[in-house]
C-alpha cells in the first residue's frame, strides 16, 4: 500500500509571450514516486533529477523532450 501525498505538478511554459506556468494539485496514494512519474511520461524522452528536502518533501525536476516540469510530493 502506498503513502498519501499532495502532488503539485508544474509545467513551465517556454514561450516568450507567456511566462506563466500551468499548475495542477492533487491528493494521491502512490506506491513509488519515480514509477508514478515514468508512467505519466512513458512516451517522452525523459531526464529526471530528484531532490530530497529536510522536511521530507521530494521534488522531481523533469526535462521531457525539452519541456521543463516539476513534481513536488509532500506526504500527508
Amino acid at each position: 500500500m502506498g503513502k498519501e501525498y499532495e502532488v503539485v505538478h508544474e509545467i513551465f511554459n517556454s514561450c516568450s509571450n507567456n511566462q506563466m506556468r500551468d499548475v495542477y494539485i492533487e491528493e494521491l496514494e502512490i506506491e513509488d514516486l519515480e514509477t508514478y512519474i515514468r508512467t505519466k511520461h512513458k512516451d517522452k524522452k525523459l531526464k529526471i533529477e530528484r531532490e530530497d528536502l529536510e522536511d521530507g518533501t521530494v521534488i522531481y525536476h523533469l526535462n521531457t523532450s525539452g519541456m521543463l516540469q516539476r513534481y513536488t510530493f509532500t506526504e500527508l
